[in-house]
């Protein structure tokens, strides 16, 4: 596939969801109006079995590479992700298995497909960094620690944070920089694409490429979607928006973003042109409508946007039942083991919870006792969006 010189796909690249580019945007403008082919990458951490839309972000950002015909590369940190990524993080992460790590990323492929392309004249290639860090030895991974000091990784605010906390700041976390660095030395990639809080880990990557391949990689960092107080969408966060997601779910879950968060919906999470605040402000429930189609639109298709859509008007705007209630047969008929059993909740607690806050009907009762027994076929529904029929 020949490279793509246009200007005008350029400039969007390089602006669109930009937070900032390594060592200058001119100096990545110039790469790309070259005609020479780069090859990039960004990483993804199996730390759970679905992607989510932080990560379909930075896949947008590849796309236009791909689109311009630069070779894209998703790399799946099956061997960094059993250590743990410390960026922003209060406290260790529990460390996976490498076999719990291959799990997750199981179906990693097919809800990237959405985005990325994997066939065609230039594919997105997958790989693994398990390939070279499993194979590293203890002579490797120490050269690697002589182009650091400890002073520039304790400089990191999370870090700092801990020290003033004084919680504990494990050595392998200290590692997991100079392991996702050392990925782009073993590719020989001339650039990665990462969110904004990766920026510290890519620019070690930078300075290993320096040192040991004596090139310059580009470092693209992508805004981060956040809420109005700053919280970053996530799974850390427990907003997150899976790529797993059904329509319904994900048309549901931008809905209820704040009306801040819909300008930059837009800019980071869809391909249609950024709307201005004064039109947003003018009309935000008109907006955030477009904006859930459009974010349904890009991660999972057209047709399940327009079922989204639909779903919202309906069930949720209307109150009506939707047509297709999943079923369930529980051990026990009680209203808190249908809850818990047909996950609707997530604990008996949740459940009773919900009921105690009058979320909870039984064939559009309210309940009110968290011992009642539910009747065959009758329909519990929890809050405006989740149904279960009892068999």
């Amino acid at each position: 596939m020949a490279v793509s010189t246009d200007p005008k796909k350029i400039k969007e690249l390089l602006e669109r969801g930009v937070e900032n580019i390594y060592p200058k945007k001119e100096f990545l403008e110039k790469e790309l109006l070259s005609g020479r082919q780069l090859t990039l990458y960004a990483g993804y951490d199996p730390t759970a079995p679905t992607l989510h839309i932080g990560h379909g972000i930075t896949m947008l950002k590849l796309r236009q590479f791909q689109d311009l015909g630069h070779k894209v590369i998703m790399l799946i940190g099956d061997y960094t992700g059993m250590i743990g990524d410390p960026t922003d993080k209060s406290a260790a992460r529990k460390k996976l298995t490498h076999e719990e790590a291959l799990v997750n990323c199981k179906s990693y492929q097919k809800q990237a497909s959405a985005i990325l392309d994997f066939e065609g004249a230039n594919p997105v290639k997958i790989k693994y960094n398990s390939e070279w860090l499993g194979e590293m030895r203890a002579s490797e991974m120490l050269e690697l620690t002589a182009h650091f000091t400890t002073q520039q990784f304790l400089e990191r605010d999370m870090f700092q944070k801990r020290l003033a906390e004084e919680k504990p700041i494990y050595l392998h976390e200290f590692l997991y920089p100079l392991m996702q660095g050392y990925d782009s030395v073993a590719m020989n990639v001339d650039g990665e694409v990462g969110g904004n809080d990766q920026t510290f880990n890519m620019l070690i990557g930078r300075d290993l490429m320096k040192d040991l391949k004596g090139k310059e990689k580009f470092v693209l960092t992508v805004k981060l979607l956040a809420d109005d107080s700053g919280k970053k969408m996530g799974k850390s966060e427990g907003n997150m928006i899976a790529l797993s997601d059904s329509p319904e779910d994900m048309f549901g879950k931008v809905m209820r973003w704040t009306d801040g968060m819909i300008r930059s919906g837009f800019e980071l999470c869809t391909r249609v042109e950024v709307l201005s605040d004064k039109h947003v402000k003018a009309e935000p429930m008109k907006y955030k409508k477009l904006l859930a189609f459009e974010v349904v639109k890009t991660f999972l298709g057209e047709a399940a946007a327009k079922h989204g859509q639909e779903y919202f008007a309906s069930v949720i705007q209307e109150n009506e039942k939707p047509t297709d209630i999943a079923e369930i047969k529980p051990s026990t008929y009680d209203v808190v083991t249908v809850l818990v059993e047909s996950k609707l909740v997530l604990s008996s607690s949740e459940a009773r919870r919900a009921i105690e806050q009058g979320g909870v009907k039984v064939d559009d009762t309210k309940v009110e006792d968290i011992a009642l027994k539910v009747k065959k076929g009758s329909v519990v529904q929890k809050g405006k969006r989740f149904f279960v029929k009892v068999k």
